[in-house]
């Protein structure tokens, strides 16, 4: 296989998959913060026993991509729970997405 993967979508715009990104990083933990001009993902990992986590993970988006890619989460999630069910999210209490003892604010 090619260190390089190309995908071509609708509009004809090729977008290349390194090798060294198509294997992706494992993130149960994502800190979500905000300016007037920019939001900015960190994602990271938490493990048992780990007392210190590390962002594998840095996004920044303009606002308008951020509710974009909102949106296309919805839609996929909706498209998954169609085909697979309802996805379960244990002792939710809040909107904190954190299955962690995490103050508010962070998923």
């Amino acid at each position: 296989m090619d260190n390089q993967n190309n995908n071509q979508n609708n509009n004809g715009l090729q977008i290349e998959l390194p090798a060294e990104v198509s294997q992706g990083e494992y993130a149960n933990f994502a800190l979500i913060t905000h300016s007037s001009s920019d939001f900015i993902l960190d994602f990271a990992r938490i493990l048992p026993g780990v007392p210190k986590t590390q962002v594998k993970s840095r996004i920044i988006l303009a606002p308008e991509h951020a509710k974009r890619l909102l949106m296309a989460l919805q839609e996929n999630i909706m498209r998954y729970e169609s085909e697979f069910g309802s996805i379960q999210i244990p002792n939710q209490k809040s909107r904190t997405a954190s299955p962690f003892n995490i103050p508010k604010g962070e998923a």
